[in-house]
């Protein structure tokens, strides 16, 4: 197949087509990504979730480069959303927790950035949302409120009780400082 027909096939959801265009750039995609992580799952993750927004916005791609370089953009743009969100997330975790865990800090230092991401999943929906929107997307708390149709109050609230329950769960699944 044409790269032309590749992308007009992906455009109608073709199975086939997407496949074609996922095998034709994987692996190119995948080396790229092991440029920023030695990890062959994690770089295999970013990849995957990349091709997930290609064939979202295969739509938008109008040939006037290369197939392979727009895939490559989009896929650059995944490493970097996936390590800001680690990151992030972990920066804020030794910032808020610093000094005020009963954890050695060489704990908090091997805690992964995916970990705290787990941990986060166990929150309740809301005081989830309101984390990730303020920690991991940089929203103020008025931009939390207002999407939510909340009181500016209710979105701290619900961050202050993410602080409190993320270290409750540090502590439940690293007690005694032991980290696994």
């Amino acid at each position: 197949m044409t790269e032309t027909e590749i992308v007009a096939g992906c455009c109608r959801n073709d199975r086939r087509c997407q496949e074609a265009l996922f095998r034709r750039f994987f692996p190119t995609m995948l080396a790229v990504c092991l440029r920023h992580t030695p990890d062959r799952q994690k770089a295999t993750e970013i990849v995957n979730n990349g091709f997930l927004k290609v064939f979202k916005k295969i739509d938008s791609f109008r040939a006037e480069g290369s197939l392979e370089g727009w895939v490559r953009r989009i896929v650059v743009h995944s490493i970097s959303d996936y390590f800001r969100i680690k990151v992030t997330a972990h920066e804020w975790l030794e910032n808020n927790y610093n000094g005020q865990l009963s954890l050695p800090p060489s704990v908090m230092s091997e805690l992964y950035a995916e970990d705290i991401i787990q941990l986060t999943e166990q929150l309740p929906p809301a005081t989830r949302k309101v984390f990730q929107q303020f920690v991991l997307e940089g929203w103020s708390h008025e931009e939390i409120a207002k999407s939510a149709d909340i009181s500016v109050g209710t979105s701290k609230w619900h961050l202050s009780n993410a602080r409190k329950m993320l270290q409750h769960l540090i502590q439940k699944n690293y007690p005694n400082g032991s980290y696994a």
